[in-house]
Protein backbone atom coordinates (compact mmCIF):
# COMPACT_ATOMS: atom_id res chain seq x y z
CA UNK A 1 0.00 0.00 0.00
CA UNK A 2 1.41 3.42 -0.87
CA UNK A 3 2.02 5.99 1.81
CA UNK A 4 1.24 9.69 1.93
CA UNK A 5 3.86 12.22 1.90
CA UNK A 6 4.01 14.10 4.99
CA UNK A 7 6.44 17.42 5.66
CA UNK A 8 8.09 18.79 8.60
CA UNK A 9 8.64 22.57 8.77
CA UNK A 10 10.91 23.70 11.49
CA UNK A 11 11.22 26.89 13.01
CA UNK A 12 13.56 26.52 15.52
CA UNK A 13 16.08 29.31 13.74
CA UNK A 14 12.70 31.43 14.08
CA UNK A 15 10.06 30.62 16.43
CA UNK A 16 12.13 28.45 18.42
CA UNK A 17 14.38 32.13 19.04
CA UNK A 18 11.82 33.76 20.61
CA UNK A 19 12.08 31.41 23.68
CA UNK A 20 13.33 33.16 27.23
CA UNK A 21 17.15 32.99 27.43
CA UNK A 22 17.82 31.65 23.88
CA UNK A 23 19.92 34.14 21.38
CA UNK A 24 21.51 32.30 17.90
CA UNK A 25 24.50 33.80 16.51
CA UNK A 26 25.08 34.03 12.84
CA UNK A 27 27.03 30.71 13.22
CA UNK A 28 24.56 29.33 15.62
CA UNK A 29 22.20 29.37 12.56
CA UNK A 30 24.55 28.16 9.74
CA UNK A 31 25.60 25.12 12.30
CA UNK A 32 21.84 24.17 13.28
CA UNK A 33 20.49 24.77 9.87
CA UNK A 34 22.70 21.99 8.39
CA UNK A 35 21.79 20.21 11.41
CA UNK A 36 18.35 20.36 10.23
CA UNK A 37 19.02 19.52 6.29
CA UNK A 38 21.21 16.56 7.16
CA UNK A 39 18.31 15.15 9.57
CA UNK A 40 15.68 14.90 7.14
CA UNK A 41 14.05 17.92 7.08
CA UNK A 42 11.91 19.49 4.44
CA UNK A 43 11.62 22.87 5.52
CA UNK A 44 14.04 24.56 7.40
CA UNK A 45 13.06 28.19 8.38
CA UNK A 46 15.80 30.88 8.52
CA UNK A 47 14.01 33.88 10.08
CA UNK A 48 12.95 37.04 9.62
CA UNK A 49 14.71 38.53 7.12
CA UNK A 50 15.52 42.95 7.66
CA UNK A 51 13.87 42.40 11.46
CA UNK A 52 17.58 42.32 12.88
CA UNK A 53 21.25 42.22 11.56
CA UNK A 54 21.81 38.50 11.97
CA UNK A 55 18.54 37.20 10.24
CA UNK A 56 19.76 39.66 7.70
CA UNK A 57 22.99 38.29 6.99
CA UNK A 58 21.88 34.94 6.81
CA UNK A 59 19.41 35.59 4.01
CA UNK A 60 22.13 37.60 2.73
CA UNK A 61 23.13 33.97 0.87
CA UNK A 62 21.28 30.72 0.89
CA UNK A 63 23.12 27.89 2.12
CA UNK A 64 23.84 24.90 0.30
CA UNK A 65 21.37 22.24 0.98
CA UNK A 66 20.87 18.80 0.29
CA UNK A 67 17.53 17.78 0.89
CA UNK A 68 16.00 20.91 2.59
CA UNK A 69 13.92 24.06 1.77
CA UNK A 70 15.46 27.36 2.92
CA UNK A 71 12.60 29.13 4.10
CA UNK A 72 11.88 33.37 4.95
CA UNK A 73 9.51 34.12 7.16
CA UNK A 74 7.41 37.49 7.21
CA UNK A 75 4.49 39.54 7.47
CA UNK A 76 2.05 40.27 4.53
CA UNK A 77 1.99 43.99 3.59
CA UNK A 78 0.41 46.64 5.80
CA UNK A 79 -2.63 47.69 6.15
CA UNK A 80 -3.00 50.99 3.69
CA UNK A 81 0.16 49.80 1.60
CA UNK A 82 0.87 48.21 -1.70
CA UNK A 83 2.88 45.13 -2.41
CA UNK A 84 5.27 47.00 -3.95
CA UNK A 85 5.51 50.04 -1.82
CA UNK A 86 5.91 48.57 1.69
CA UNK A 87 9.61 47.72 2.68
CA UNK A 88 9.10 45.33 4.92
CA UNK A 89 7.50 43.34 1.89
CA UNK A 90 10.55 44.21 0.13
CA UNK A 91 12.58 42.85 2.24
CA UNK A 92 11.13 39.57 2.42
CA UNK A 93 10.98 39.10 -1.15
CA UNK A 94 14.73 39.69 -1.61
CA UNK A 95 16.05 37.12 0.89
CA UNK A 96 17.70 34.76 -0.72
CA UNK A 97 15.52 31.64 0.19
CA UNK A 98 13.60 28.76 -1.90
CA UNK A 99 10.18 29.87 0.11
CA UNK A 100 8.60 32.66 2.01
CA UNK A 101 6.19 32.00 5.44
CA UNK A 102 4.37 34.95 5.50
CA UNK A 103 2.19 35.10 8.97
CA UNK A 104 -1.24 36.60 8.33
CA UNK A 105 -4.30 37.35 10.57
CA UNK A 106 -7.27 34.95 10.92
CA UNK A 107 -9.14 35.97 13.54
CA UNK A 108 -12.07 38.60 12.65
CA UNK A 109 -10.97 39.96 16.57
CA UNK A 110 -6.92 39.91 16.18
CA UNK A 111 -7.67 41.92 12.66
CA UNK A 112 -9.82 44.66 14.26
CA UNK A 113 -7.92 44.91 17.54
CA UNK A 114 -4.69 44.46 16.86
CA UNK A 115 -4.52 45.89 13.07
CA UNK A 116 -6.94 47.74 13.23
CA UNK A 117 -8.10 47.49 9.84
CA UNK A 118 -11.15 45.96 8.06
CA UNK A 119 -11.59 42.14 7.50
CA UNK A 120 -11.81 43.44 3.24
CA UNK A 121 -8.48 44.48 3.81
CA UNK A 122 -6.47 41.85 5.54
CA UNK A 123 -7.65 39.30 2.89
CA UNK A 124 -6.75 42.00 0.46
CA UNK A 125 -3.20 41.97 2.22
CA UNK A 126 -2.98 38.15 1.86
CA UNK A 127 -3.85 37.87 -1.52
CA UNK A 128 -1.52 40.87 -2.50
CA UNK A 129 1.45 39.36 -0.72
CA UNK A 130 0.71 36.00 -2.00
CA UNK A 131 0.78 36.76 -5.63
CA UNK A 132 3.76 39.10 -5.18
CA UNK A 133 5.96 36.72 -4.19
CA UNK A 134 4.92 33.83 -6.63
CA UNK A 135 5.56 36.26 -9.20
CA UNK A 136 9.37 35.73 -8.58
CA UNK A 137 8.99 32.21 -8.30
CA UNK A 138 9.01 31.39 -4.99
CA UNK A 139 7.08 28.42 -3.46
CA UNK A 140 4.67 30.71 -0.78
CA UNK A 141 3.06 29.66 2.75
CA UNK A 142 0.53 31.17 4.60
CA UNK A 143 0.97 31.34 8.96
CA UNK A 144 -3.41 31.96 9.10
CA UNK A 145 -2.00 33.28 13.14
CA UNK A 146 -4.73 32.89 15.49
CA UNK A 147 -6.73 30.63 13.37
CA UNK A 148 -8.17 28.45 15.82
CA UNK A 149 -9.26 31.04 18.23
CA UNK A 150 -10.47 32.61 14.79
CA UNK A 151 -12.52 30.30 13.92
CA UNK A 152 -14.29 29.52 17.48
CA UNK A 153 -15.05 33.17 17.20
CA UNK A 154 -16.04 33.33 13.15
CA UNK A 155 -15.82 30.49 11.15
CA UNK A 156 -16.60 32.00 8.18
CA UNK A 157 -14.07 34.64 8.38
CA UNK A 158 -11.39 32.44 9.34
CA UNK A 159 -12.24 30.21 6.35
CA UNK A 160 -12.17 32.90 4.30
CA UNK A 161 -8.52 33.67 5.08
CA UNK A 162 -7.59 30.12 4.33
CA UNK A 163 -9.23 30.63 1.02
CA UNK A 164 -7.84 33.46 0.10
CA UNK A 165 -4.35 32.17 0.64
CA UNK A 166 -5.00 28.96 -1.63
CA UNK A 167 -6.76 30.62 -4.07
CA UNK A 168 -3.67 32.86 -4.42
CA UNK A 169 -1.58 30.14 -5.11
CA UNK A 170 -0.19 29.34 -1.77
CA UNK A 171 1.47 26.11 -1.64
CA UNK A 172 0.69 25.35 2.26
CA UNK A 173 -1.97 27.16 4.41
CA UNK A 174 -0.79 26.40 7.82
CA UNK A 175 -3.59 26.55 10.74
CA UNK A 176 -1.78 28.18 13.88
CA UNK A 177 -2.74 27.75 17.59
CA UNK A 178 -1.08 31.20 18.58
CA UNK A 179 -2.03 30.93 22.12
CA UNK A 180 -1.72 27.37 22.11
CA UNK A 181 -5.10 26.73 24.09
CA UNK A 182 -6.82 24.71 21.82
CA UNK A 183 -7.43 21.20 22.91
CA UNK A 184 -6.84 17.76 20.40
CA UNK A 185 -10.60 16.98 19.74
CA UNK A 186 -11.41 20.55 18.73
CA UNK A 187 -8.28 20.72 16.07
CA UNK A 188 -9.05 17.35 15.09
CA UNK A 189 -12.94 18.74 13.96
CA UNK A 190 -12.01 22.04 12.81
CA UNK A 191 -9.58 20.90 10.42
CA UNK A 192 -11.31 18.31 9.29
CA UNK A 193 -13.98 21.48 8.13
CA UNK A 194 -10.98 23.04 6.61
CA UNK A 195 -9.97 20.56 4.33
CA UNK A 196 -13.86 20.63 2.53
CA UNK A 197 -12.13 24.11 1.05
CA UNK A 198 -8.75 23.99 1.54
CA UNK A 199 -7.14 20.22 -0.27
CA UNK A 200 -5.75 18.66 3.27
CA UNK A 201 -2.35 18.22 0.64
CA UNK A 202 -2.32 21.96 0.82
CA UNK A 203 -2.79 22.34 4.99
CA UNK A 204 0.01 22.69 7.62
CA UNK A 205 -0.29 22.80 11.66
CA UNK A 206 1.51 25.05 14.17
CA UNK A 207 0.99 24.27 17.60
CA UNK A 208 1.81 26.27 20.40
CA UNK A 209 2.69 23.59 23.40
CA UNK A 210 0.64 25.81 26.32
CA UNK A 211 -1.73 23.15 27.37
CA UNK A 212 1.54 20.69 27.11
CA UNK A 213 -0.48 19.19 24.28
CA UNK A 214 1.35 20.37 20.81
CA UNK A 215 2.50 17.45 20.03
CA UNK A 216 -0.79 16.05 20.20
CA UNK A 217 -2.52 18.75 18.53
CA UNK A 218 -0.07 18.42 15.57
CA UNK A 219 -1.17 14.90 14.86
CA UNK A 220 -5.06 14.65 15.66
CA UNK A 221 -4.22 17.72 12.74
CA UNK A 222 -2.79 15.04 10.45
CA UNK A 223 -4.94 12.85 11.60
CA UNK A 224 -7.86 15.33 10.48
CA UNK A 225 -6.21 15.48 7.10
CA UNK A 226 -3.23 17.94 7.33
CA UNK A 227 0.12 17.06 5.40
CA UNK A 228 2.54 19.86 6.96
CA UNK A 229 3.70 19.81 10.44
CA UNK A 230 5.58 22.90 11.83
CA UNK A 231 7.50 22.59 14.96
CA UNK A 232 11.03 23.17 16.86
CA UNK A 233 13.92 20.64 18.03
CA UNK A 234 13.20 20.28 22.05
CA UNK A 235 10.53 22.13 21.68
CA UNK A 236 12.07 25.30 22.11
CA UNK A 237 10.04 28.63 21.64
CA UNK A 238 7.94 31.67 22.92
CA UNK A 239 6.12 30.73 26.85
CA UNK A 240 5.83 27.13 26.76
CA UNK A 241 7.64 26.28 23.47
CA UNK A 242 6.09 24.23 20.35
CA UNK A 243 5.69 21.50 19.07
CA UNK A 244 8.23 19.16 19.51
CA UNK A 245 9.98 17.50 16.37
CA UNK A 246 12.27 15.71 18.63
CA UNK A 247 8.89 13.84 19.58
CA UNK A 248 6.91 13.80 16.26
CA UNK A 249 9.51 12.32 14.54
CA UNK A 250 9.78 8.93 16.37
CA UNK A 251 5.89 8.84 16.65
CA UNK A 252 5.67 9.41 13.08
CA UNK A 253 8.00 6.56 11.94
CA UNK A 254 7.31 4.26 14.81
CA UNK A 255 3.38 4.30 15.57
CA UNK A 256 1.78 2.19 13.07
CA UNK A 257 -0.87 4.40 12.60
CA UNK A 258 1.46 7.22 11.07
CA UNK A 259 4.37 5.08 9.85
CA UNK A 260 1.93 2.44 8.10
CA UNK A 261 0.00 5.57 6.08
CA UNK A 262 2.69 8.53 6.02
CA UNK A 263 6.15 8.42 4.52
CA UNK A 264 8.70 11.66 5.76
CA UNK A 265 11.90 12.70 5.09
CA UNK A 266 13.44 11.58 8.13
CA UNK A 267 14.71 8.18 7.42
CA UNK A 268 15.45 5.32 9.63
CA UNK A 269 19.37 6.00 9.62
CA UNK A 270 18.90 9.66 10.55
CA UNK A 271 16.48 9.06 12.73
CA UNK A 272 19.33 7.38 14.52
CA UNK A 273 20.90 10.61 14.94
CA UNK A 274 18.25 12.00 16.65
CA UNK A 275 19.33 12.19 20.27
CA UNK A 276 22.53 13.86 18.86
CA UNK A 277 21.38 16.10 17.24
CA UNK A 278 18.75 17.34 20.41
CA UNK A 279 21.88 16.84 22.51
CA UNK A 280 23.90 19.42 20.19
CA UNK A 281 21.25 21.79 20.59
CA UNK A 282 21.48 22.15 24.22
CA UNK A 283 25.43 22.13 24.09
CA UNK A 284 25.16 24.97 21.63
CA UNK A 285 22.38 27.06 23.62
CA UNK A 286 24.66 26.38 26.88
CA UNK A 287 21.48 24.71 28.54
CA UNK A 288 21.15 21.56 30.64
CA UNK A 289 19.27 18.91 27.98
CA UNK A 290 16.11 17.63 29.67
CA UNK A 291 16.57 14.38 31.09
CA UNK A 292 12.81 13.49 30.80
CA UNK A 293 12.16 14.26 27.41
CA UNK A 294 10.57 11.24 25.44
CA UNK A 295 12.95 9.28 23.10
CA UNK A 296 15.67 11.66 23.12
CA UNK A 297 16.43 12.16 26.75
CA UNK A 298 18.86 10.69 29.47
CA UNK A 299 16.30 8.83 31.12
CA UNK A 300 13.83 7.50 28.11
CA UNK A 301 15.03 4.57 28.32
CA UNK A 302 16.00 4.14 32.40
CA UNK A 303 14.71 1.46 34.50
CA UNK A 304 15.78 2.20 38.04
CA UNK A 305 13.84 -0.08 40.15
CA UNK A 306 15.07 -3.88 40.93
CA UNK A 307 12.05 -6.09 39.88
CA UNK A 308 11.74 -3.53 36.40
CA UNK A 309 15.84 -3.82 35.40
CA UNK A 310 15.31 -7.64 36.14
CA UNK A 311 12.63 -8.13 33.37
CA UNK A 312 14.45 -5.39 30.86
CA UNK A 313 17.17 -7.94 31.13
CA UNK A 314 15.01 -10.67 29.87
CA UNK A 315 13.46 -8.84 27.58
CA UNK A 316 13.16 -4.81 26.68
CA UNK A 317 9.77 -4.75 25.32
CA UNK A 318 8.94 -5.69 28.90
CA UNK A 319 9.21 -1.72 29.84
CA UNK A 320 10.18 -0.01 26.67
CA UNK A 321 7.69 0.86 23.88
CA UNK A 322 10.31 1.38 21.33
CA UNK A 323 13.91 0.24 20.91
CA UNK A 324 16.19 2.91 22.35
CA UNK A 325 18.72 2.54 19.53
CA UNK A 326 16.44 3.73 16.51
CA UNK A 327 16.47 7.10 17.74
CA UNK A 328 20.48 7.15 18.67
CA UNK A 329 20.17 6.73 22.83
CA UNK A 330 20.46 3.98 24.54
CA UNK A 331 19.15 1.17 27.22
CA UNK A 332 20.38 2.00 30.92
CA UNK A 333 19.99 0.58 34.27
CA UNK A 334 20.40 2.84 37.15
CA UNK A 335 22.42 2.14 39.71
CA UNK A 336 20.93 4.02 42.56
CA UNK A 337 19.65 3.69 45.97
CA UNK A 338 16.73 1.27 45.17
CA UNK A 339 19.40 -0.56 43.32
CA UNK A 340 19.33 -4.53 43.62
CA UNK A 341 21.81 -7.12 42.53
CA UNK A 342 19.93 -6.75 38.93
CA UNK A 343 20.80 -3.41 38.78
CA UNK A 344 24.17 -3.50 39.51
CA UNK A 345 24.63 -6.19 37.23
CA UNK A 346 22.82 -4.26 34.37
CA UNK A 347 25.07 -1.41 34.79
CA UNK A 348 28.57 -4.02 35.25
CA UNK A 349 27.44 -5.51 31.86
CA UNK A 350 26.90 -2.47 30.01
CA UNK A 351 30.39 -1.25 30.79
CA UNK A 352 31.70 -4.24 29.90
CA UNK A 353 33.33 -5.53 33.40
CA UNK A 354 33.66 -8.72 34.00
CA UNK A 355 31.98 -10.75 36.95
CA UNK A 356 30.84 -13.49 38.64
CA UNK A 357 27.13 -13.97 39.88
CA UNK A 358 27.68 -15.63 43.17
CA UNK A 359 31.12 -13.57 43.65
CA UNK A 360 29.94 -11.72 47.33
CA UNK A 361 31.77 -8.71 46.73
CA UNK A 362 28.74 -7.77 44.71
CA UNK A 363 26.93 -7.66 47.16
CA UNK A 364 29.53 -5.39 49.33
CA UNK A 365 29.47 -2.91 46.01
CA UNK A 366 25.53 -2.39 46.26
CA UNK A 367 26.41 -1.78 50.11
CA UNK A 368 28.97 0.58 48.90
CA UNK A 369 27.19 2.60 46.63
CA UNK A 370 24.29 2.69 48.50
CA UNK A 371 26.21 4.54 50.98
CA UNK A 372 28.11 6.75 48.85
CA UNK A 373 25.04 8.24 47.47
CA UNK A 374 23.86 8.60 50.62
CA UNK A 375 26.44 10.97 51.35
CA UNK A 376 25.46 12.47 47.87
CA UNK A 377 27.46 10.81 44.96
CA UNK A 378 25.30 10.51 42.14
CA UNK A 379 26.59 7.35 40.43
CA UNK A 380 23.21 7.89 37.64
CA UNK A 381 25.13 10.71 36.26
CA UNK A 382 28.55 9.56 36.35
CA UNK A 383 29.21 6.82 34.41
CA UNK A 384 33.32 7.00 34.63
CA UNK A 385 33.21 6.84 38.22
CA UNK A 386 30.64 3.94 38.79
CA UNK A 387 33.21 2.21 36.42
CA UNK A 388 35.91 2.73 38.65
CA UNK A 389 33.97 2.56 41.89
CA UNK A 390 32.94 -0.90 40.41
CA UNK A 391 36.44 -2.28 39.45
CA UNK A 392 38.03 -0.89 42.25
CA UNK A 393 35.45 -2.99 44.78
CA UNK A 394 36.06 -6.42 41.97
CA UNK A 395 39.76 -5.98 42.78
CA UNK A 396 40.29 -4.47 38.99
CA UNK A 397 42.15 -1.47 39.03
CA UNK A 398 45.63 -0.55 39.65
CA UNK A 399 47.63 1.91 41.17
CA UNK A 400 49.16 3.96 38.66
CA UNK A 401 50.35 6.75 40.66
CA UNK A 402 49.79 8.61 44.14
CA UNK A 403 48.86 11.98 44.58
CA UNK A 404 50.94 12.95 47.66
CA UNK A 405 50.10 16.69 48.16
CA UNK A 406 48.53 19.81 46.25
CA UNK A 407 48.51 22.92 46.98
CA UNK A 408 46.51 25.46 45.39
CA UNK A 409 46.29 29.58 45.91
CA UNK A 410 44.43 31.97 43.97
CA UNK A 411 46.27 35.93 43.79
CA UNK A 412 44.54 38.85 42.35
CA UNK A 413 47.49 41.02 40.83
CA UNK A 414 47.93 44.33 37.83
CA UNK A 415 49.39 42.49 35.03
CA UNK A 416 51.60 43.36 32.38
CA UNK A 417 49.04 46.01 30.93
CA UNK A 418 48.00 47.22 34.00
CA UNK A 419 44.64 45.36 34.35
CA UNK A 420 43.54 43.76 37.52
CA UNK A 421 43.45 40.11 37.27
CA UNK A 422 42.82 36.77 39.30
CA UNK A 423 45.45 33.96 38.79
CA UNK A 424 45.15 30.67 40.23
CA UNK A 425 48.54 28.64 40.75
CA UNK A 426 48.23 24.98 41.50
CA UNK A 427 50.84 22.86 42.36
CA UNK A 428 51.33 18.91 42.46
CA UNK A 429 53.06 16.46 43.55
CA UNK A 430 52.42 12.56 42.20
CA UNK A 431 54.79 9.82 43.12
CA UNK A 432 55.14 7.16 40.20
CA UNK A 433 56.89 4.03 40.21
CA UNK A 434 58.91 5.44 43.20
CA UNK A 435 59.51 8.36 41.03
CA UNK A 436 58.66 11.61 42.77
CA UNK A 437 57.20 14.25 40.07
CA UNK A 438 56.24 17.95 41.02
CA UNK A 439 54.12 19.89 38.29
CA UNK A 440 52.93 23.40 38.51
CA UNK A 441 50.92 25.71 36.15
CA UNK A 442 48.49 28.72 36.21
CA UNK A 443 44.86 28.60 35.33
CA UNK A 444 41.99 30.92 34.92
CA UNK A 445 39.99 29.49 37.95
CA UNK A 446 41.71 27.11 41.13
CA UNK A 447 40.04 24.03 39.54
CA UNK A 448 41.87 25.12 36.18
CA UNK A 449 44.40 25.07 37.31
CA UNK A 450 44.67 22.27 39.31
CA UNK A 451 43.64 20.02 36.86
CA UNK A 452 46.21 21.47 34.18
CA UNK A 453 48.85 20.78 37.09
CA UNK A 454 47.84 17.08 37.49
CA UNK A 455 48.10 16.19 33.46
CA UNK A 456 51.14 17.74 33.20
CA UNK A 457 53.57 15.14 33.67
CA UNK A 458 52.18 11.74 35.07
CA UNK A 459 56.08 10.26 34.05
CA UNK A 460 55.50 7.36 31.70
CA UNK A 461 51.68 7.64 31.83
CA UNK A 462 51.84 10.65 30.46
CA UNK A 463 51.13 9.55 26.74
CA UNK A 464 47.95 7.90 27.56
CA UNK A 465 46.49 10.78 28.79
CA UNK A 466 47.89 13.25 26.08
CA UNK A 467 43.81 13.89 24.48
CA UNK A 468 42.39 13.98 27.10
CA UNK A 469 40.55 17.16 27.79
CA UNK A 470 37.71 18.66 30.49
CA UNK A 471 34.69 19.65 28.60
CA UNK A 472 31.95 20.01 31.21
CA UNK A 473 31.77 21.46 35.04
CA UNK A 474 28.74 21.61 36.90
CA UNK A 475 28.71 22.48 40.72
CA UNK A 476 25.58 21.70 43.02
CA UNK A 477 25.15 22.40 46.35
CA UNK A 478 23.60 19.51 48.31
CA UNK A 479 23.16 21.68 51.71
CA UNK A 480 22.78 24.92 53.33
CA UNK A 481 24.87 26.60 55.70
CA UNK A 482 28.84 27.14 56.33
CA UNK A 483 29.24 23.31 56.11
CA UNK A 484 27.28 22.95 52.79
CA UNK A 485 28.66 19.68 50.94
CA UNK A 486 29.09 20.26 47.22
CA UNK A 487 29.21 17.96 44.24
CA UNK A 488 30.88 18.38 40.87
CA UNK A 489 30.23 16.51 37.94
CA UNK A 490 33.18 16.98 35.74
CA UNK A 491 32.34 15.90 31.82
CA UNK A 492 35.82 14.71 30.02
CA UNK A 493 36.73 14.04 26.63
CA UNK A 494 39.52 11.91 24.42
CA UNK A 495 41.22 12.29 21.37
CA UNK A 496 38.75 9.73 19.54
CA UNK A 497 35.85 11.61 20.82
CA UNK A 498 34.36 9.57 23.74
CA UNK A 499 33.04 11.14 26.70
CA UNK A 500 32.46 10.53 29.99
CA UNK A 501 31.76 11.81 33.46
CA UNK A 502 32.91 11.48 36.98
CA UNK A 503 32.04 13.01 40.27
CA UNK A 504 33.07 14.33 43.73
CA UNK A 505 31.98 14.76 46.62
CA UNK A 506 33.26 17.34 49.81
CA UNK A 507 31.92 20.28 51.75
CA UNK A 508 34.98 22.01 50.10
CA UNK A 509 34.87 22.57 46.47
CA UNK A 510 38.31 22.22 45.43
CA UNK A 511 38.85 18.65 47.03
CA UNK A 512 35.25 17.71 45.62
CA UNK A 513 36.49 18.75 42.07
CA UNK A 514 40.03 17.08 42.60
CA UNK A 515 38.07 13.78 43.75
CA UNK A 516 36.21 14.18 40.27
CA UNK A 517 39.59 15.29 38.24
CA UNK A 518 41.80 11.97 39.42
CA UNK A 519 38.80 9.87 38.65
CA UNK A 520 38.81 11.20 34.88
CA UNK A 521 42.38 10.42 35.06
CA UNK A 522 42.50 6.78 35.83
CA UNK A 523 39.21 5.95 33.74
CA UNK A 524 41.67 7.14 31.06
CA UNK A 525 44.48 5.18 31.83
CA UNK A 526 42.03 2.31 32.36
CA UNK A 527 39.79 3.11 29.68
CA UNK A 528 43.55 3.08 27.40
CA UNK A 529 44.87 -0.21 28.95
CA UNK A 530 47.65 1.68 30.59
CA UNK A 531 50.21 -0.94 32.41
CA UNK A 532 50.43 -1.06 36.01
Amino acid sequence: MSRERLYLFDTTLRDGAQTNGVDFTLHDKQVIAKLLDELGIDYVEGGYPGANPTDTEFFSEKPTFGHARFTAFGMTRRPGRSASNDPGLAGILEAKADAICFVAKSSAYQVRVALETTNEENLASIRDSVAAAKALGREVMVDCEHFFDGYKENRDYALACARAAYESGARWVVLCDTNGGTMPHEVETIVGDVIKHVPGANVGIHAHNDTEQAVANSLAAVRAGARQIQGTLNGLGERCGNANLCSLIPTLRLKSEFADAFEIGVTAEKMATLTKVSRTLDDMLNRAPNRHAPYVGESAFVTKTGIHASAVLKDPQTYEHVAPDAVGNHRKVLVSDQAGRSNVMAELDRAGIPYEKSDPRLTRLVEELKEREAAGFAYESANASFDLLARRTLGKVPEYFKVEQFDVNVEQRYNANGQRVTVALAVVKVDVDGERLISAAEGNGPVNALDVALRKDLGKYQKYIEGLKLIDYRVRILNGGTGAVTRVLIESEDENGDNWITVGVSPNIIDASFQALMDSVIYKLVKSGAPA
